[in-house]
């Protein structure tokens, strides 16, 4: 549930300088591993600490919702949560995910998910472009 070497090494070369989206989706554990509460209650924990990160690298989330059910694909595609997290570059993505600071907050993270997709996308088309 945490990327790999190889995936942050290739992140850390594709497209310099370009912002990029990490869209994620997320699937809970109905109660934390810890017993701390739900799922829900430890990935919450989990995005408190880790929103700072994120705006600490000129990042910003911009979308988040519920999943609400599966229009196409199949039964393993069993996602509670989608987030889309905008960063100025892939770099500090992987300065983000490579950082004590987030080691420690996902910790909860782990608590609180039963799986966690994050694509990279890089934009080709916005209705919100400036250029």
């Amino acid at each position: 549930m945490d990327p790999t070497e190889a995936q942050l090494a290739a992140l850390s070369t594709d497209r310099p300088g370009e912002p990029v989206v990490m869209l994620n989706l997320v699937a809970l554990r109905e109660d934390a591993l810890d017993g701390s509460g739900s799922g829900w209650d430890a990935y919450v924990r989990y995005s408190q600490a880790f929103v700072p990160l994120l705006r600490k690298v000129g990042g910003t989330i911009l979308w988040a919702g519920d999943v609400t059910g599966v229009a196409i694909g199949g039964p393993n595609d069993d996602w509670d949560y989608a987030v889309l997290v905008r960063y100025p570059s892939r770099q500090a993505f992987v300065d983000t995910m490579t950082s004590p600071e987030y080691a420690e907050a996902s910790v909860d993270r782990h608590q609180g998910l039963r799986k966690h997709l994050i694509l990279p996308v890089a934009e080709t088309f916005s209705k919100f472009a400036t250029s």
